[in-house]
């Protein structure tokens, strides 16, 4: 892959999140700028993103993803991504780019989106083998549009089908699983970069599930709308711990019969959803979902008998994971 130019911003949670990190040793990515109590999620828009293209322009998703971290953090995106790394605890060490591309080559995280952001993350400073591309398999990665490399000279780019997973099986709740060698052994943080989809079982998958490609079995954490199998997959103290951003991909969209690409159900929210809050930002991509399904006429996920009911375990008081009252997400539209 190419190299890319500048970096992100800091982020911001509410008085909960931000406890709830202490307890595990971070502060957050925002440290001012913060609404008290509230977790900050922005969604940039861009209607001409794609112009006449089903891809969108390179230079268009990089302007919006400035536009995006600049409004988050308050910060100079390059200056911002420098802060997002030092919190992290990422200096000089690896940094995750989890993507997904399980939908296909028509609904993945689109590639100008990963170079946009590997490029502002080395233009903060990062060294290109520090930026590691990943997701499950060779399969996934080349569907977002990426070529496999395993060169530390470079931009490095492969999949736990490489990688492979660890011995022991760590467990949390419900779930008890392998966890790839990408995210124990490699990354010191992950950013996650998930593409917004509508899912026969889960309703939606976003921020949380894009963790199912992180682990040995995700077909075992399907059950039950996958409720509780993301919140409590989530709360494994490497994936809670490590994944500390997320930049969504909702640039396109499928908003029926997914996770699978259905073109008759494709749609173009030209969209980047960033934040720190997990919860928040899955909370927010659920209810563009439902706008778009009431819009075409289609029932809402709840009478679909398939409510993203994770959304609101991943918050309760046994996960702290985040936040999903509206009252208590600090949304910003740019």
């Amino acid at each position: 892959m190419s190299n890319r130019r500048e970096f992100l911003k800091e982020a911001a949670t509410g008085a909960l999140l931000l406890s709830s990190q202490a307890k595990l040793g971070f502060a957050s990515v925002m440290d001012h700028h913060a609404v008290p109590g509230k977790s900050k999620v922005v969604i940039a828009k861009d209607p001409a993103l794609h112009g006449q293209s089903a891809q969108p322009d390179e230079k268009r998703v990089l302007a919006l993803l400035d536009r995006a971290i600049a409004s988050y953090t308050g910060r100079d995106p390059a200056d911002a991504w420098k802060h997002i790394v030092l919190q992290g605890g990422a200096q000089d060490k690896v940094i995750g780019l989890k993507t997904n591309g399980l939908g296909g080559k028509g609904i993945s995280t689109h590639r100008a989106l990963i170079l946009a952001v590997a490029e502002r993350l080395q233009q903060a400073g990062v060294k290109p083998g520090n930026i590691l591309v990943w997701d499950r398999n060779a399969r996934d990665l080349e569907a977002c549009g990426l070529t496999i490399n395993t060169d530390p000279s470079r931009i490095r780019c492969f999949g736990s089908d490489v990688a492979g997973f660890e011995d022991q099986q760590v467990s949390w709740g419900s779930v008890r699983i392998k966890l790839s060698k990408i995210l124990t052994r490699e990354c010191a943080m992950v950013i996650g970069l998930p593409i917004l989809k509508d899912h026969s079982g889960a309703g939606v998958t976003f921020a949380m599930k894009n963790m199912y490609g992180v682990i040995d079995r995700p077909q075992d954490l399907h059950a039950s709308n996958c409720n509780p199998g993301v919140a409590d997959l989530n709360c494994i103290p490497a994936i809670r711990q490590k994944v500390r951003f997320t930049v969504g991909d909702a640039m396109s969209s499928v908003y029926e019969g997914g996770p699978s690409f259905r073109p008759e159900h494709l749609w173009y929210p030209n969209a980047l959803i960033v934040g720190e809050d997990r919860v928040a930002i899955d909370h927010t991509a659920w209810t563009l979902l439902e706008r778009k399904r009431a819009e075409v006429g289609l029932p809402t996920l709840e009478a679909a008998g398939r409510e993203p009911r994770y959304i609101a375990t991943a918050a309760d008081a046994a996960h702290g994971l985040g936040v999903n009252d509206p009252q208590r997400i600090n949304l910003k539209e740019v």
